[in-house]
């Protein structure tokens, strides 16, 4: 687990400045050691930094003031084989392929063995290693073939050509920018922004969707030509001529295989999952589990202890999470695991607000608590961390998909949208409501947060008048079914918004969060289910509740499902600190130009709805996010 960053300058060589402000402005993901290698005229050359290892240091020079055509830049969170043995950049054995790689492989072993068999030797334990010489034998091949969260760059001198690819649901963030001066990459945006080739510029179109579904979109971001890499691709550079050609390695199964009953189902999702969690329990650190007190973390709880019988659990707890801190209490005395619980206060909330907001890269429509568990991890020396994230959308966790039956059979009424003239608050509402003409539209509508018509009320006309609002390249199968919903939850609420802020909330204080529901051979195998197996449109989850049943607690099992943040409307409503700090951004925002002020007074004053206050925080988190990104 790392931050890699890099650049290819096209036509002019540029200086190291550039790579070595990278890597700082991305320290906080990689503490324990750092690299670079840089390319010019034909030769590559390794050098140490600041932040490397003594060992590190005494074999590379440090990076000075060098120019080059291309550079890399590393940071280290040392997970598996601690020693420099894991050292990157690393390079193949003359030198000709290099590698920086930010994850975990979990099957990493399993393709060693392999490759050991086809008369490859190995100097480290580490699973960078394993990557680099399986790239040697498959090519690019190789991304197929990864059961894990990556994010890797490869440049290969002997074809003269640099890859860069992403893990199959987006586990691991890529961003990249690319212009007629050259192509840039990084974990984060904040790196992307330290390079001389890169302009931070706004990018409307990426707000929009940023407002409409909580975050950005991929491949777009709020960054005039900043992109995000889409999970399950890679890119290829010809170092000859700067072509750039993206690939898919991997798509989603839609539609199911083989017939199966629902009991052998339930018994390979058991095997499934135990076999992910004991591999994603393998680390030379130690390791904990964040229980939520909900069914997702807690069954991955209850299947570890036989792989790690002195694992550990904690729990955060947040205003209204009583009974989900007392089912967590509850599940890990009936376990038998060691369990902390840690209460996150108003205070610590809002001692590190405005920082916590401008981390996110975007705007962002909540207030994210876990942030305060990866600090909690961090100061109790866990570096990896299990979490139940994916389950919601593999298994169909969400509430808003038991209305899915009852929107595919009123949708033959959206004509009635044609015939709704007053303004009122409850004629918007059913406007919008018979507004949902695809799977897309009620996919958007379940994320609860600005409507079209809210953000082109809101918006400046001059601005709306730029802007792409036609977001028919993001539509799917469009499948009118829950197939349909699956795999928008997947590519979307999964790939563009949980994950990805998952990677930003625990990269922050150096801790690897790792899921142990979204392996390759689960996702495979649950997207391939008879529909009716995973949906009923009665309860959510009926699956893995299913499958959980014999490991947990009934008042686990019986829990209705809750989302994992703190709970914003309260916090507004009560906080005389938290409506100051809204009222100062807000009066802030208005003098841009950017929104009208008069909506944005009318929905300040008129906060009554669950996603009103939604939609002020999101109007918050834009200004505190262009403060930070655009302001000098």
């Amino acid at each position: 687990m790392c931050g890699i960053n890099g650049y290819y300058s096209f036509h002019r060589s540029i200086s190291s400045k550039n790579i070595l402000e990278m890597n700082q402005a991305i320290r906080h993901r990689g503490p324990d050691d750092e690299g670079f290698w840089l390319y010019e005229e034909g030769k590559g050359r390794s050098f140490s930094g600041i932040d490397s290892t003594e060992m590190v240091k005494n074999q590379f020079p440090a990076l000075g003031t060098e120019d080059s055509d291309i550079a890399l830049g590393f940071r280290r969170l040392s997970i598996i084989d601690l020693s420099e043995k894991g050292h990157q950049p690393m390079l193949s054995e003359n030198e000709q392929v290099v590698i920086t790689f930010n994850g975990e492989i979990y099957n990493f072993k399993k393709i060693r063995e392999e490759l050991t068999n086809l008369g490859y030797t190995f100097e480290s334990t580490s699973d960078t290693e394993v990557i680099l010489k399986a790239y040697k034998e498959w090519g690019s091949k190789i991304f197929a073939k990864l059961d894990g969260m990556f994010a890797i760059c490869i440049v290969d001198l002997s074809k003269q050509r640099l890859l860069l690819a992403r893990d199959r649901v987006g586990m691991k963030p890529l961003f990249y920018y690319k212009s007629k001066d050259g192509l840039v990459w990084a974990s984060e945006i904040k790196a992307l922004l330290k390079n001389e080739l890169v302009k931070a510029e706004l990018n409307w179109d990426g707000v929009y969707t940023n407002f409409l579904f909580q975050t950005t979109l991929a491949p777009n971001t709020c960054f005039k030509d900043i992109f995000s890499l889409e999970p399950a691709s890679f890119m290829t550079i010809d170092l000859k001529n700067g072509e750039c050609i993206t690939e898919k390695f991997w798509s989603l199964p839609l539609e199911a295989t083989e017939p199966v009953s629902e009991e052998e189902a339930i018994k390979n999702i058991d095997l499934l999952l135990s076999e992910s969690i004991s591999e994603q329990l393998y680390a030379d650190v130690p390791v904990a589990i964040m229980m939520s007190g909900g069914i997702d973390s807690t069954f991955i709880a209850s299947k570890s202890k036989p792989f790690n019988k002195s694992i550990s659990t904690f729990t955060i707890s947040y205003p209204f999470s009583e009974e989900e801190v007392k089912n967590a209490s509850l599940a890990a005395k009936h376990f038998g695991v060691l369990h902390q619980v840690k209460e996150v206060s108003d205070e610590e909330v809002l001692g590190q607000l405005k920082e916590n907001i401008q981390h996110f890269e975007e705007p962002y429509s909540g207030l994210e608590v876990l942030i305060n568990a990866a600090k909690f991890a961090h100061d109790n020396h866990y570096k990896v961390v299990l979490s139940g994230n994916g389950a919601d959308e593999l298994f169909g966790g969400y509430s808003h998909t038991l209305k899915l039956k009852k929107w595919v059979s009123m949708k033959r009424f959206n004509f009635i949208r044609h015939f709704v003239f007053t303004k009122d608050r409850f004629s918007e509402r059913v406007k919008n409501y018979f507004s949902q003409d695809f799977m897309f539209d009620f996919f958007r509508q379940s994320q609860i947060s600005m409507r079209p018509l809210e953000f082109k009320k809101i918006i400046k006309p001059e601005i709306y008048k730029t802007m792409n609002t036609n977001l028919s390249k993001y539509h799917a199968s469009e499948s009118k079914n829950y197939s349909g919903y699956f795999e928008y939850d997947m590519r979307y609420s999964l790939s563009s918004h949980h994950v990805f802020r998952d990677d930003l909330s625990a990269m922050k204080y150096g801790v690897e969060f790792r899921y142990p529901y979204l392996s390759n051979r689960l996702i495979d195998y649950v997207a391939a289910l008879p529909e009716n197996f995973r949906f009923n449109g009665i309860q959510n989850k009926p699956l893995l509740r299913k499958t959980a049943e014999k490991n947990l607690p009934k008042e686990v099992l019986n829990m209705p499902k809750r989302g994992f943040s703190f709970p914003l409307n309260s916090f507004i409503r009560n906080e005389k600190k938290v409506q100051d700090f809204i009222v100062e951004n807000l009066e802030s925002l208005k003098k841009r130009n950017f929104f009208n002020p008069e909506v944005i007074d009318l929905w300040w004053n008129h906060l009554e709805y669950e996603y009103d206050w939604v939609k002020i925080w999101q109007l918050v988190t834009f200004e505190l996010w262009y403060q930070k990104y655009f302001e000098k």
